[in-house]
């Protein structure tokens, strides 16, 4: 197995072994360093001392390397490690699967539910899906729920059974049987071991990045377009409420805090929110875009990049929200945008308690929306034609019949858009940039970015700017930041 591993790496040993040398964050999440004589796997970022290169065995995931026998660094937390885009891998079918199942996916109804929503048999994606990786989708999701409960060993106190609970395992004694088999101590030993976290009973989790990271860039961005009383910028922290998704589950609260000394951000999470951990870290991670390769972005965009060389697509956490919100904004000022979104929070949505006065409600559902009379949203200020796009949207997401996660199809999603009343080119590819965190996006008929082409009509501006594929998103940021 090492064997095949290794032949599927692209990466040349030699600079492999240079990248654990020297500590190279540009490889950190693109390579995971195994070494023989120790049965334990790295990032190349891990600051003990290096192995010799004959000890060494690459990969290019965490499931690969634990799927060849090696058990997770203690010091260096693999769990930890940024992921990579879905442009940025090979097969996007395979990405996209792992993507699903990192967000929890798959756990109610299995791998009919992932085959579903990606448009393939069940059969089809599971041969892919090992081609890829080298495991069936099973034992990445077995790999992926058994790091989250080391990671919640490590930074928390809770209990071993509600972390068992939290990462997606059913029973305690299978929880502990595999990853005592895995890992080769018991979870009471890891907590025995902790190295370097501070424990609370708090749920704060960490997520690293590639630097650089435009951390003040990305709060800016936010902080102009807060929604009252569901999000707030408070100097260096984001929070914002959030809509409880699990069945049972109240609507709570998150903070997201920087670290830039350790190169990873924080995030905070209130106890009604815990059944939602694992689509939120999720959720959280494409926001923050905590899975970018910034000089990877920046050798595409060349000069345009030069200035803020670690500036981040701007997600969302909740793929509705933003494309109300995107509407809404459709050829006003973000401030009016703004507090037309807060008049419909108002009038719609749940009422949340959190220590922060500013914050008070969590968006409305789909559904909750979907009831509303065209003349309800009228009377918030709402233009009537705004109002019947935001109720044909709110009607499509709530049947299912469209989708705004982060996973969804691109180009199908795309057309589905366009297909709604009242949205144009602009509003899906700005649709497809927050609620769908593509990064090819590009609103080639926005007025800013047409100015930078001055002459050009939109379809020549489109061809001007196929030289930043796959990266225009990042593009379409930069531009708008240059105007």
């Amino acid at each position: 197995m090492l064997a095949r591993y290794d032949c599927a790496m692209t990466l040349d040993s030699d600079i492999a072994y240079q990248a654990l040398l020297s500590r190279d964050r540009r490889f950190d999440g693109r390579l995971f360093v195994g070494v023989r004589t120790t049965g334990i796997y790295c990032r190349p970022i891990c600051r003990v001392r290096a192995p010799k290169a004959s000890s060494c065995r690459y990969y290019d995931t965490a499931v690969a390397a634990e799927a060849a026998g090696f058990r997770p660094c203690l010091r260096c937390r693999p769990e930890l490690a940024p992921g990579v885009s879905l442009v940025d891998s090979p097969n996007a079918l395979a990405a996209a699967a792992a993507r699903m199942l990192d967000a929890g996916a798959g756990q109610e109804h299995g791998l009919a539910e992932i085959a579903r929503r990606t448009g393939v048999g069940e059969r089809h994606l599971r041969r892919v899906f090992q081609a890829h990786f080298g495991v069936t989708p099973i034992a990445y999701a077995q790999t992926h729920r058994l790091l989250l409960a080391k990671r919640l060993l490590t930074e928390t106190d809770l209990a071993v059974a509600e972390i068992a609970l939290l990462a997606g395992f059913g029973s305690l004694r299978r929880f502990n049987a595999l990853f005592r088999s895995r890992y080769r101590l018991t979870p009471s030993d890891l907590r025995r071991l902790r190295v370097g976290s501070e424990q609370s009973s708090v749920l704060r989790l960490s997520m690293d990045y590639r630097p650089p990271f435009d951390w003040n860039g990305l709060l800016a961005f936010f902080r102009a377009r807060a929604m009252p009383q569901v999000e707030q910028v408070d100097q260096d922290v984001y929070r914002r409420c959030v809509r409880g998704q699990s069945t049972g589950t109240a609507s709570g609260w998150i903070e997201v805090s920087h670290d830039p000394e350790h190169s990873r951000v924080h995030l905070t999470i209130s106890d009604n929110l815990r059944a939602d951990l694992v689509p939120l870290l999720a959720a959280v991670r494409r926001q923050f875009d905590l899975d970018c390769d910034p000089h990877r972005v920046a050798e595409a965009l060349g000069e345009l990049a030069a200035s803020r060389p670690g500036l981040r697509l701007p997600g969302a956490i909740d793929g509705f929200e933003q494309a109300v919100r995107a509407i809404l904004g459709q050829q006003v000022s973000v401030a009016a945008a703004t507090t037309l979104a807060g008049r419909l929070v108002l009038r719609l949505g749940t009422p949340v308690s959190t220590p922060f006065a500013a914050l008070t409600h969590a968006f409305p559902s789909a559904t909750e929306v979907a009831r509303c009379a065209e003349a309800d949203l009228v009377e918030l200020g709402i233009l009537a034609t705004r109002a019947r796009s935001i109720l044909a949207l709110a009607a499509a997401v709530a049947s299912g019949e469209l989708c705004l996660d982060a996973d969804a199809a691109v180009a199908q999603t795309h057309s589905k858009l366009l297909d709604l009343p009242g949205i144009g080119e602009w509003t899906a590819q700005y649709i497809a940039l927050r609620c769908l965190s593509w990064p090819d996006a590009f609103p080639h008929t926005d007025l800013i970015i047409r100015r930078a082409f001055p002459g050009l009509t939109p379809q020549q501006v489109l061809a001007a700017a196929d030289r930043w594929r796959p990266w225009r998103g990042y593009a379409t940021l930069h531009l708008w930041r240059q105007a």
